[in-house]
């Protein structure tokens, strides 16, 4: 009887052993599987961490290899354009200062006029024939005053010559050749009537080529080989045959000289030739005197 009893203990045993064995041992496989899992995990963590600290490393020495080159660079070329600076300054100081020389300039002008004869003018002639009553004839001789630009076309005459300039000048000149005594009134009128005084005066509008020598210097010679003139007369030509306007030519010599800074003196003679006369008015004849000029 005791006997069966401890089999029948045992056997209850062995079922509650086997049971709990049962119950324990997907626990287990559970925690060991987590395990493996978390210990994969923490390996592929360490391998991130230790390329990340790697590619950390090649950067950080990248960096070094940039910021400890680059300086170098920079201070060896800043050094070279200090040097180039340096060099040009010295030559800059060593050459001989050069005056710049202003080559336009706005000039005034004056002095004598010389016509080669008197004009004839509705105020002295009749078609040309005969002397009004009671007139004297005009003068041919008087004084001008005008002024100019001359302005800069090249400086070596197209490469013909060196030192020698080329400008183009347009000049306005004021003739004025005095008053005589006009007997228009009493010779068309009446003879009872007096006569009056009147003024000879011409304007001339010149556009020229103008040629001047050794440039840079302050003596500079010039020449205007042939220039066009515009002559406007006053009073106008005969009576029947009113005319005020004759176009010419134009030539002159001069020399300008540089006294200060880009003030200049000269002094000129210009010949003004038409190749016809103005309905018996001619109008040919010479300037001469000094001019005063402001280079810019």
């Amino acid at each position: 009887m005791t006997n069966k009893k401890n089999k029948i203990y045992l056997g209850v045993a062995l079922a509650t052993l086997t049971m709990a064995g049962a119950l324990v041992s997907p626990q287990a496989s559970a925690l060991n599987k987590a395990e493996r899992m978390a210990e994969a995990a923490n390996s592929k963590a360490e391998v991130l961490e230790a390329q990340l600290r790697l590619m950390q490393d090649e950067i950080a020495s990248l960096r070094a290899q940039v910021s400890g080159a680059a300086p170098a660079g920079a201070v060896a070329a800043d050094t070279q354009k200090v040097q180039e600076l340096d060099a040009w300054m010295t030559s800059v100081k060593s050459e001989p200062v050069v005056k710049k020389v202003k080559d336009n300039m706005l000039y005034f002008r004056g002095g004598y006029t010389g016509n080669d004869e008197a004009m004839a003018a509705t105020t002295n002639t009749v078609n040309g024939v005969g002397q009004m009553v009671n007139t004297t004839e005009g003068h041919s001789g008087g004084w001008n005053f005008g002024a100019g630009i001359d302005f800069s076309l090249n400086d070596d005459l197209f490469g013909l010559m060196d030192n020698t300039e080329l400008l183009g000048e347009l000049d306005l000149n004021y003739v004025d050749l005095g008053t005589f005594t006009s007997g228009i009134t009493p010779t068309l009128v009446s003879s009872a009537l007096p006569s009056s005084t009147a003024s000879q005066s011409m304007l001339r509008i010149n556009a020229s080529p103008k040629i001047k020598f050794m440039k840079d210097s302050k003596l500079r010679p010039w020449i205007i080989p042939v220039g066009f003139t515009l002559n406007i007369i006053s009073p106008p030509s005969q009576a029947n045959t009113i005319t005020e306007l004759k176009p010419g030519m134009n030539f002159g010599t001069g020399v300008d000289y540089n006294i200060w800074k880009s003030l200049y003196v000269g002094a000129d003679v210009r010949y003004f030739l038409a190749t016809s006369s103005l309905d018996g008015t001619n109008v040919n004849g010479l300037t001469a005197g000094g001019s005063l000029g402001f280079g810019f």
